[in-house]
This record gives C-alpha cells, sequence and structure tokens, in this order.
C-alpha cells in the first residue's frame, strides 16, 4: 500500500523560492568578479565619445524614462557626463572588509559640467539591501541633498525636507519618529503631489519602500534568517519568516513610512540603473545613433571617399556622430533631444 505523501506548505515553498534567492546573488557576485575588467575598457572607451551618456539615457527603459521629465531632461541632454553604477558591498569587501558583501548594494554616481540649475558636480546616491526584523528585505537609502541653484529647485523642496527629516530623526535617535516638525511638513508636501513626482531628481529623497532598515538591524535579522534557514536544512521544523509574519497589523502599518516617501518607485529605478542602463549602455547608445540616422534625411554614410587622409581612424569616426553637428540626435542650443521634448 502506497504511503500518502506530506502536503506541501507554504513555509517549504518559501524556502525552496529562498534557495534560488540565493543561487541569483551568488552569480551576482560571480558576474561582478568576471566583468570587472569588461567594464573597465568600457569606461575609458566612452570616456573619448561626447554626450555618450545622455544619449544613453535618451534611450533608457520605461522604468527610468517615465520618471525624466522635460525640465531634467535639458540638464541630462546639455550637462550629464558621467554614469557609473558600483556594487558597493563588494567593492568594500575587495578594499578588506571583513564580512562577505551582499552584491545587490549599489552606488550610482551621475557627473555633470557646470550649470544653472545646481552647484554639484556629481550625484551619488548608495542603495543598501536589507532585511527588517519581521524579514522584510528590499533596498533603503539616505536622502541626498542637492544643492540647488535660487528659484530652480525641481522637486518642489521634496528633496530638501526628505533631508531635514531623516537629519531630525538622526538627532533624535528614533528613525521611526513621526511626532516631528520635519515629518508634518514633509507629509504636506507629499500629499500635495499626491504621489506625483515633480522630477527625477526626487529619486536623490528616496528612503524606503517600507521604512529605513538600519545596518544593525538588518545584521541582527539575517543572523536569524541564517539560523532558522540551517535548522530547516537539518530538518527542524522551522517556519520561514515572511514579511509582516511576526507583527500584528496596526505594528507593521505604523512603521510604514509611505506617508512622507518622496519618490514611491525609488528601488524599481535604482535597479533599473544597475540591471538594464549599465550593462546595456553600448546597445542603447547604438540605438540612439540609429534612430538618429533614420530621423535625419541628411544623414550620408561615410563611403571613405570624402576627407579621406588614408588612415584608419578616418574610416569610422565614431566620436562625430555624437558631437552638436545636426547629424546625431536632432538638437537645439536651449533645450533636450527631441525625443525629450516631445515627451511631455
Amino acid at each position: 500500500m502506497a504511503t500518502e505523501a506530506a502536503p506541501i506548505s507554504y513555509e517549504d515553498l518559501a524556502a525552496i523560492e529562498a534557495e534560488f534567492q540565493e543561487i541569483d546573488t551568488e552569480m551576482m557576485r560571480k558576474q561582478h568578479a568576471a566583468s570587472r575588467t569588461a567594464y573597465a575598457r568600457r569606461a575609458e572607451a566612452v570616456a573619448r565619445i561626447p554626450n555618450f551618456w545622455p544619449l544613453v539615457l535618451e534611450q533608457a527603459p520605461p522604468e527610468i524614462d517615465q520618471h525624466i521629465h522635460s525640465h531634467d531632461s535639458r540638464v541630462i541632454s546639455e550637462h550629464l557626463t558621467g554614469v557609473s553604477v558600483t556594487r558597493v558591498e563588494l567593492e568594500e569587501e575587495e578594499e578588506g572588509g571583513a564580512t562577505a558583501g551582499d552584491p545587490r548594494s549599489l552606488r550610482i554616481r551621475l557627473e555633470f559640467s557646470p550649470n544653472d540649475v545646481f552647484s554639484d558636480e556629481a550625484l551619488e546616491k548608495t542603495f543598501w539591501y536589507r532585511r527588517a526584523r519581521d524579514g522584510w528585505t528590499g533596498l533603503v537609502s539616505e536622502p541626498v541633498r542637492i544643492h540647488w541653484r535660487k528659484g530652480k529647485d525641481a522637486t518642489e523642496g521634496l528633496t530638501d525636507g526628505a533631508v531635514a527629516l531623516f537629519e531630525a530623526r538622526e538627532k533624535a535617535g528614533d528613525m521611526r519618529a513621526k511626532g516631528l516638525a520635519e515629518y508634518a511638513a514633509l507629509g504636506k508636501k507629499v500629499e500635495h503631489w499626491n504621489g506625483a513626482n515633480t522630477s527625477f531628481f526626487t529619486w536623490f529623497g528616496y528612503v524606503s519602500g517600507r521604512r529605513y532598515i538600519s545596518a544593525e538591524e538588518s545584521e541582527a535579522a539575517t543572523a536569524e534568517y541564517r539560523r532558522r534557514r540551517d535548522a530547516r536544512k537539518h530538518g527542524e521544523q522551522v517556519d520561514v519568516e515572511t514579511a509582516g509574519g511576526s507583527e500584528d497589523q496596526d505594528d507593521e502599518e505604523a512603521e510604514d513610512d509611505q506617508a512622507v516617501e518622496v519618490h514611491e518607485a525609488g528601488e524599481e529605478l535604482a535597479v533599473a540603473f544597475a540591471e538594464d542602463l549599465w550593462p546595456d549602455a553600448i546597445k542603447l547608445f547604438t540605438q540612439a545613433q540609429e534612430m538618429g540616422e533614420m530621423s535625419d534625411p541628411e544623414f550620408e554614410e561615410d563611403d571613405g571617399e570624402e576627407d579621406d587622409d588614408g588612415s584608419e581612424e578616418e574610416v569610422v569616426d565614431i566620436r562625430s556622430l555624437v558631437q552638436s553637428t545636426g547629424k546625431a540626435k536632432s538638437r537645439d542650443s536651449s533645450g533636450p533631444p527631441a525625443a525629450k521634448r516631445a515627451k511631455r
């Protein structure tokens, strides 16, 4: 007589899913190590191509493009000079860190030439992959102050408000404090805009898709998660933690900070930079050039018959494709690429 198989529980499925996530994380780590040399060669090459990164951003995937407003596009198209994405914990590990870094933590840096919107030469934002005590996981970040020039704050005070609240909570010693003047002020601003981003740059004020998780809380929660995982592998009956599973609904709602989150899609945008735009930058740049060729009736392929001095570099001059000659993307001296101007 056949023995009836034990039913599969939700905890069993969650444990299997956790194994897949661990495999994906290990693959990220190996890919990072394997691609370092190629990324270094790419950085050296694209540094010699004018307007490379503005054209890449012009072809950005929807997860990024939908947040770029027309006034953002002008700054990006005229003044963005560099983009970099690093797996920040892996970089720290390689520099002598004591613990194994998580490849899901990111640092994204945008560099700009002098402009009339803000005085910063670079805007750099770090996203840490962390685990809450109830099992929730995700990217959290500290808001970044942007030094806007007078009357040019494209975020309508949202980034300044996010920085002010974060600093007030740090001073109070409670990163979940809500009885602060800064909390009330930022809540009113967020409610006024009703979740609509005023600018791509509100992203620099992003904190969390739920609430801020400290490094200490994450470390303790991760240790408990690993203890449960290892116990389960040894046959012990241990429930797999799920987000919200160890707290009452009232407590869960009390820790939700979305009423003062200035950019609801902050994590999705960071992941899109890291997993789509950054690795596919050359492909996106090429697409921008192809679109420019198709849209410009005066563009003709250089068959080498004109202006040929016999050197190999004259055969394909990729730099000429992105200089302001009218043969790359259609642009004027006072605005962003045509595709962005027509967008909104």
